[in-house]
């Protein structure tokens, strides 16, 4: 019973995520190869074994594999799921089959039809992101900041707040009588009542209750230097409910999803950039494991939240898998494209022996990469 709880709660939600990032990208190869005249021959869900399949009026043999940590699209004249060309295939082929194949195409088509695969990623983040926010609105901003439901999450232990009464879920209604709209507003007014006796109202089970408290003098670094303010040890919501959001209309919607998306492009290229010169650690990095386990938490939200925190980590997915796609390593859509490059500044492609080992050394590169993500995920479970 205990596993396959286990299986719902987080191996679902994360054949789910993973596989429908997975079908975008590979649609993404799919159609613009079907646009540029190149014929497929297989969609996959999956690799190995085939547990169902079809086959379209084009030719087109979709399937549903049952190892399902990917997919892949085989294009005609394609050795393999990695696009090797099978040169004897191609050689036995009319001139009327041939120029259906992948390898008869023009470097422009090929580099289109590869690309597209991290650039529908992209498009899958954009549109995930302008959905969620033509739905729920922007958060209004007040000073630069997000106006919150003065609503307690969390209350930490040995703190002037856990000693006073609060709990998780009081939502602050007045302080000495002074009314508070906003979670900032409460910050604000015990920052300047250092080891001052307050008298808080909140709301309780529906119950307006009376606590009295007493902020502690804490030093923190300000803008100008170090300075002493009255802290509780009470954290804010981390609920998108408990924000105040302005509605916003579709092309806005749309603005707002390129940037959020903009946005973690840039904290990733950030991130691998700390890694190269060393002031991030290797050890943030995840795998499967620890994609298995967001998907299971953000799916044991949905009784409360709905969806979105799940659909939420669909987007963030999609933009880590299309970035990790374009890096230039070979096997990768972003090696690929770097032997488009040098075949267009050559005239002429690499000979098929460098491209041959240039793959088996981006086959190694990224096995070792996913071993050691791996590796991390089970090192941070051991841990706890």
């Amino acid at each position: 019973m205990d596993f396959l709880m286990t299986v719902v709660s987080y191996v679902l939600p994360f054949l789910v995520v993973l596989s429908v990032v997975v079908f975008v990208h590979e649609y993404g190869h799919f159609i613009v190869g079907r646009w540029c005249g190149i014929k497929v021959d297989v969609f996959s869900l999956g690799f190995g074994p085939e547990l169902f399949a079809f086959d379209d009026s084009k030719g087109t043999r979709w399937r549903v594999a049952a190892i399902p940590l990917g997919g892949y699209v085989k294009f005609h004249g394609d050795a393999n799921a990695a696009s090797g060309a099978d040169s004897w295939s191609l050689t036995q082929m009319s001139e009327a089959e041939r120029s259906v194949t992948f390898f008869a195409q023009p470097v422009w088509k090929r580099a289109a039809t590869v690309f597209a695969g991290p650039l529908f990623n992209f498009l899958l983040a954009i549109g995930i992101f302008a959905g969620i926010f033509a739905y729920f609105g922007q958060p209004a901003l007040v000073d630069g900041q997000a106006v919150v439901t003065p609503r307690i999450s969390a209350v930490q232990q040995g703190g002037a707040g856990a000693a006073a009464g609060f709990r998780a879920g009081d939502v602050v209604k007045s302080v000495d009588g002074e009314p508070i709209e906003s979670f900032s507003k409460f910050q604000r007014v015990v920052a300047a009542s250092a080891d001052k006796q307050l008298r808080i109202v909140v709301l309780r089970d529906k119950e307006e209750t009376v606590l009295t408290a007493t902020p502690t003098l804490t030093e923190i670094e300000g803008a100008n230097g170090k300075v002493n303010v009255g802290r509780l040890g009470l954290n804010s919501s981390a609920d998108f409910r408990d924000m105040l959001m302005r509605p916003c209309g579709p092309l806005e919607a749309v603005g707002l999803g390129l940037g959020e998306t903009w946005n973690i492009v840039k904290q990733t290229g950030h991130f691998v950039g700390g890694l190269l010169s060393g002031r991030e650690n290797a050890n943030q990095l995840s795998g499967p494991i620890g994609i298995a386990e967001a998907s299971g938490q953000m799916a044991q939200q949905i009784p409360t939240l709905g969806v979105w925190p799940l659909v939420n980590l669909i987007a963030l997915l999609s933009v880590s898998i299309g970035l990790l796609n374009l890096m230039p390593v070979p096997l990768l859509d972003g090696g690929h494209l770097l032997f488009f490059a040098i075949e267009a500044l050559r005239g002429r492609a690499l000979n098929e022996r460098v491209q041959e080992y240039a793959f088996r050394i981006g086959l190694a590169m990224v096995c070792s990469l996913m071993l050691f993500a791996t590796y991390n995920d089970l090192a941070r479970h051991l841990r706890l």
